[in-house]
């Protein structure tokens, strides 16, 4: 696993499948896709870096509104019939569902996982702030590895990619997430939506689960089983082969239904 100017594209030279957008998390860049794109060698898959990430960590984080733009940008010039099956995970999964209120047109299918869509409050939002301080710090960043059950060949990675991240950027991240909410406009929306919460990671995951679903009632939901947050690397199969059914056919994996 590499972080140094991980591709956009990849699969450029398959043939007869729609296009897969993955969207990061807020601690990771597209380079924690990459067991992804190794197990899925036959489609044609795009991994970009959100705003203030990655390749991408010199601009600004501005808002979930105007990342969403900028993926939704994206797919209308790099995917095929400028449409994809979005999944995001963590803050990209908050960037897809503000996909879906602003620009629904060019979306084929979504998976969110990760999401607490109801913003972050009380005790957990005052954990948050008391992380910034410590964010150029790299025992912080082992630690936060350890709490996401991380394999040990992905932290050295997960932490130089964390001590890049400026912390201006972190606090507007942060304070976007802890706001919370549906995107206005989401139920303008009306494809394939699943949402979905690791079992051991916290419960305002899946505590959101009712509020996509008031919005979108076509949302199906599901628990990962025994996963923490960040949990297409620590379990890569699993991950990959719930994005295949799920882009393939709408099928949720039968095990511990939400």
């Amino acid at each position: 696993m590499s972080s140094h100017r991980y591709p956009l594209e990849h699969g450029e030279d398959t043939a007869g499948t729609d296009t897969i957008v993955f969207l990061h998390g807020g601690t990771v860049a597209s380079w924690s896709w990459q067991p992804q794109v190794e197990g899925m060698p036959d489609r044609h898959l795009l991994t970009p870096d959100l705003p203030g990430f990655g390749d991408r960590t010199e601009e600004d984080w501005l808002s979930l509104g105007q990342s969403a733009d900028d993926v939704a940008g994206l797919i209308a010039g790099h995917a095929r019939g400028g449409r994809a099956h979005l999944v995001g995970l963590s803050l990209g999964g908050l960037v897809a569902t503000h996909v879906m209120a602003r620009n629904p047109g060019v979306l084929r299918s979504c998976l969110v996982s990760g999401v607490p869509l109801s913003g972050v409050h009380g005790a957990a939002r005052f954990l948050n702030t008391l992380q910034l301080p410590l964010w150029d710090r790299a025992w912080y960043w082992r630690a936060q590895a350890k709490a996401f059950g991380l394999p040990a060949d992905a932290v050295d990675l997960f932490v130089e990619h964390g001590l890049r991240i400026r912390t201006d950027n972190a606090r507007r991240v942060f304070d976007d997430v802890s706001r919370g909410g549906a995107p206005e406009g989401l139920g303008r929306y009306h494809g394939p939506l699943l949402a979905v919460a690791g079992e051991r990671e916290s419960r305002l995951v899946r505590n959101s689960f009712p509020l996509l679903q008031s919005r979108l009632p076509q949302t199906r939901t599901w628990i990962a089983p025994g996963m923490h947050h960040v949990w297409s690397i620590e379990n890569v199969d699993l991950f990959t082969r719930m994005v295949r059914g799920w882009v393939d056919a709408s099928e949720v994996p039968a095990t511990h239904p939400g």
